[in-house]
């Protein structure tokens, strides 16, 4: 680490590269932006439409170079005095400064002020994470806990500055976006490009190579769960909704509106898939310039027979040094084994006798990454050392996956990286003896040892054990997990409860669609009676006495509403109305609706059976009655399937009524999702831990359980207690950024992120 003297100098410097690295970027936006609004004008569109593109093509390279002129002149006065004047159209006073005084702010500066923060956050996007290891880097050097409001460092000082200098050379808003996309996408990609260089020059001088951003984690302000919360050791760490690595603010989370909250976790796994294709695709253009011909071999090859024969020799070695200690052998004695010096020592050794019998450099190039890859694994201290060792046992067959399919380089989707994402993503961040327990080691010992088994199979293997461990999953959380089984069959109950309640809905609106009955009682069999049936048959059972005893309260009901014509019927309803209603009320009462509740709906009952007295409608005949009470008999085998059943929380009358102290049901918070949020929220993986914002509180919660095609979704805290999500108020929460992902960013992106900085220090090592 330089001396103090040295760290404001080099601090220094790094805002020079960066910000010259901008300004030599800009040059490709003014090519960029001539070129969208030609294709622009080849494309067919409304007359006015087309007018206006024709002029911004007239437009844009008269106005373009005092734009490049006024955004270079900006840059530089940013760089040297911090911070961009308030004083030029676009630039709002800092974020930190707004509450101070209420100023009359004119039209064309907010929109100006709204274009550049959508700027921003399309930059933050795409370079959150560089942006996140930069600003760690200078705050170590300038001794400060946070980069000012205003440094030119920040994406939104950069997004106000050619938004600035837009509207200064002449060009109007509705030309930026007519070009916004294309504007968008180029200066978000030399942005990122600008940040790694300025990155990759501090890695150079030894500038926190290996940071660690726990300082920047928004602590939760309930301190109940801070203490089992997980940490982060590196840009992998969580990061809470509304957090400054999140947003690029430095204010506290109470301080980000909700509608900002939702524009930046928007699009969250776009963005992660958007980051862990940049951190491939940037390790893949360092290995080229090395090695050029490792372009020509990414092609399925087979490795020569001699680093075949030492790779299987390097197995059995790690294999039998590699063992961790019985069950019950005392932590002392196990320290001694599982150390992660003594996986690191254990595995540089094999690296360099693999290396040695290598043939060709692309395959020394390929040992020495996967050799960084898991080097960065094996120091992740979330994952538990008895878990470690087994990680480390997988080094040897990704290996020979590496050489013999280096797409593993290239994609995200490769089984093998998915194995090793998909088990962290288990047992990283917390208590994993206590919360875990032995079972869940167990199974991925079974899984390494089956991998190493079958040597010759490639990502067969892989794929085979990944749909074995997600099987495992699915009834390890739901029969042997102590925390989360009584949570999965509560969590069952209510999925089957919500689908014959449907169900129950869907039959009765079929069977009283051409009878007459008041509109009071439908409502009441639809929204009330569906759901106190549905409740009994889960308890009791659908064929059980105390069901049918509910379904002929339901035909009472029918047959009471209906129009009476005579004394005697009339005198009938009166004589069993009494103990119908006691019983109404037993069944919306066992169903869990509140007394106020039942109050309600006994009045609007009242109102309706009074009606009927006096309706002139025709009465329901007899043989009517008689086929409805019949159907209502064997209601469960007209029943739709409960595959084809969509559970909307629209059809559900109050979720809350299934809440105990046991379980909670999510039926409140987040916003209308989009399509791409309903299909990420669906694809989320069981054993996976998120941190939930809801009710005020922040609390970890581990995906235990998702019901028939995801519809329904449990997560289970560390104490045990159930969180129950429907599809669409999960996906709501997503978006919103009241549910995120405990780790920012996948285990081998991590890794493979740690490995292009090592190999950005030093390029060489991957030809030695």
């Amino acid at each position: 680490m330089p001396t103090d003297a040295n760290s404001m100098a080099l601090a220094a410097q790094a805002r020079r590269s960066y910000v010259e690295g901008l300004i030599n970027g800009l040059p490709s936006v003014v090519e960029a932006a001539n070129q969208g609004a030609r294709i622009l004008v080849s494309q067919v569109a409304e007359p006015a439409v087309m007018a206006r593109r024709r002029d911004l093509v007239q437009d844009l390279p008269n106005a373009t170079p005092t734009w490049l002129r006024a955004a270079t002149d900006l840059l530089r006065q940013a760089l040297h005095s911090g911070m961009v004047s308030a004083v030029r159209p676009g630039d709002l006073p800092s974020p930190s400064s707004r509450g101070a005084g209420l100023t009359l702010v004119d039209n064309d500066t907010i929109e100006t002020e709204i274009l550049s923060s959508r700027l921003a956050l399309s930059m933050m996007d795409r370079a959150s994470w560089e942006f996140t290891d930069l600003r760690s880097r200078m705050t170590v050097l300038e001794g400060r806990e946070e980069l000012d409001p205003n440094d030119v460092l920040r994406p939104h000082v950069f997004a106000r500055v050619l938004t600035s200098a837009w509207r200064t050379a002449g060009l109007s808003h509705d030309a930026w976006k007519t070009l916004q996309p294309v504007l968008h996408d180029e200066i978000s990609l030399f942005t990122e490009e600008a940040y790694h260089e300025t990155n990759r020059w501090l890695i150079q001088r030894r500038v926190a190579p290996e940071i660690d951003l726990r300082p920047f984690i928004r602590r939760s302000r309930n301190a109940a769960w801070s203490a089992s919360a997980p940490q982060a050791s590196g840009a992998g760490g969580f990061v809470h909704s509304g957090s400054a690595a999140a947003s690029g603010s430095s204010g506290p989370p109470g301080e980000v509106h909700d509608e900002t909250r939702l524009m930046t976790r928007t699009d969250t796994l776009v963005r992660g898939a958007d980051h862990a294709d940049a951190v491939l695709g940037r390790l893949n253009r360092l290995i080229g310039r090395q090695l050029p011909q490792f372009a020509n071999t990414m092609q399925s090859r087979p490795a020569w027979a001699s680093l075949s024969a030492a790779i299987a020799d390097a197995q059995t070695g790690i294999a039998k040094r590699l063992v961790p200690p019985p069950a019950g052998r005392a932590a002392g004695a196990a320290d001694a084994v599982l150390s992660t010096p003594a996986l690191l020592e254990e595995l540089h050794q094999r690296k360099q006798a693999l290396k040695q019998a290598a043939e060709t450099p692309v395959e020394r190039a390929t040992i020495e990454i996967v050799a960084l890859l898991f080097q960065s694994l094996l120091t992740e201290e979330r994952i538990p050392a008895a878990v470690r060792v087994w990680f480390a046992r997988l080094q040897m067959p990704v290996l020979r996956v590496a050489i013999g399919e280096p797409d593993f380089f290239a994609t995200t989707d490769h089984p093998a990286r998915r194995l090793i994402d998909r088990m962290g993503a288990c047992v990283m961040g917390f208590d994993v003896a206590a919360h875990a327990g032995e079972l869940l080691e167990k199974e991925i010992k079974r899984v390494v040892q089956v991998v190493e088994a079958y040597p010759d199979t490639g990502r067969r293997v892989f794929q085979t054990v990944l749909t074995e461990f997600e099987k495992f999953l699915e009834n390890y959380f739901r029969n042997e997990n102590e925390a989360s089984r009584k949570g999965v069959s509560l969590a069952q109950q209510v999925e089957q409860r919500e689908t014959l309640a449907i169900q129950y809905t869907i039959e009765l609106r079929k069977m009283l669609n051409e009878v007459p009955v008041q509109e009071g009682v439908r409502e009441f069999l639809f929204q009330v009676w569906a759901d106190v049936l549905a409740m009994t048959a889960v308890k009791a059972g659908r064929n059980s006495e105390e069901t049918r005893t509910m379904k002929k309260a339901a035909a009472d009901l029918i047959w009471s509403a209906s129009a009476k014509v005579s004394r005697e019927e009339r005198a009938d309803v009166i004589r069993r109305l009494p103990p119908l209603l006691k019983l109404l009320r037993d069944g919306m009462q066992n169903a869990g609706l509140p007394a106020a509740k039942q109050d309600e709906h006994v009045q609007r009952l009242n109102n309706s059976l009074a009606a009927a007295f006096t309706a002139k409608a025709a009465a329901i005949p007899t043989d009517r009655l008689e086929e409805l009470m019949a159907r209502l008999e064997t209601l469960e085998e007209l029943l739709p399937d409960a595959q084809d059943v969509e559970i909307d929380e629209s059809l559900v009358l109050d979720l809350s009524g299934h809440e105990s102290s046991e379980l909670e049901v999510v039926g409140e918070g987040g916003s209308m999702p989009t399509p791409a949020m309903l299909s990420w929220a669906r694809e989320l993986h069981v054993g996976s831990w998120y941190m939930l914002d809801y009710r005020g509180r922040n609390e970890a919660g581990q995906l235990a359980w998702q019901g028939l095609r995801r519809q329904v979704t449990l997560f289970v805290s560390p104490q045990g207690r159930g969180i129950l999500f429907q599809q669409h108020r999960l996906a709501a929460f997503l978006q919103a950024g009241l549910l995120v992902p405990a780790q920012d960013e996948s285990l081998t992106v991590r890794a493979t992120r740690s490995a292009l900085a090592k190999l950005d220090v030093d390029p060489s090592r991957l030809l030695n």
